[in-house]
């Protein structure tokens, strides 16, 4: 429980983001690159036709939703094979973003949309699979030469929600003994989260966002 309460603040906006873009962008058939537990599939379901997670065999996580085992360098699937992508805070844990997006690149159907959440500021997380961090301008960049199109990048909040939810995580550490069984820390975190939360709505400096969203089309082919 401890775990969901002390991020639940950045869970809600990226989830709220994602909900969003997918009503307007996702349809047909989806690759989840990286799926894990599929934590999207019941949101995503009204608007595609199919969710096909793909993970590779050394996943951190439960691989019992897993449907294709590869990495995101080599999906075993033929070119064009789906109209929609989803890759939800995997690309930092790649040594080589650029193929992977290339990789997804080639599964997706011209005109075909691919969405993106990329961490900015954020701590390690997953070691030592853990390599990068992106701003707005290198996902440009690499999405551009990957082929991407029509390239939008969202930040999720500015500098208050970053840094309280930092500080909630850094409290967390401090989470054992009389401190978790009266639920303090628990307590302290959804205190603060909300209080920062609404600080960014007074005053959000996108400059120190937390995250990026990113929404990327495949082009038509015939037009390239």
């Amino acid at each position: 429980m401890a775990k969901e309460l002390k991020n639940i603040l950045v869970n809600r906006i990226h989830d709220n983001a994602l909900k969003r873009l997918s009503e307007r962008y996702f349809e047909g058939r989806l690759i989840d690159i990286g799926c894990g537990i599929k934590p999207y599939e019941k949101m995503l379901k009204p608007n595609v036709t199919e969710h096909v997670g793909v993970d590779h065999e050394a996943s951190f996580h439960s691989k019992n939703n897993v449907d294709l085992f590869g990495t995101a360098y080599d999906i075993p699937c033929e070119d064009s094979s789906f109209d929609s992508a989803l890759c939800s805070a995997v690309l930092e844990h790649l040594e080589e973003p650029e193929a992977a997006l290339r990789e997804c690149y080639r599964v997706l159907r011209p005109k075909g949309y691919a969405i993106y959440s990329v961490p900015f500021i954020w701590h390690l997380h997953e070691e030592p699979r853990d390599f990068y961090r992106f701003s707005k301008y290198g996902l440009e960049y690499l999405f551009g030469k990957a082929g991407f199109e029509d390239i939008e990048i969202r930040a999720l909040s500015g500098f208050w929600v970053t840094f309280g939810q930092l500080l909630v995580y850094n409290i967390y550490r401090f989470n054992r003994g009389p401190l978790r069984w009266l639920r303090i820390i628990d307590a302290i975190g959804l205190f603060l989260q909300g209080g920062f939360y609404l600080l960014d709505r007074v005053d959000k400096t996108e400059q120190w966002t937390w995250m990026y969203i990113v929404v990327a089309r495949k082009p038509d082919s015939e037009k390239r």
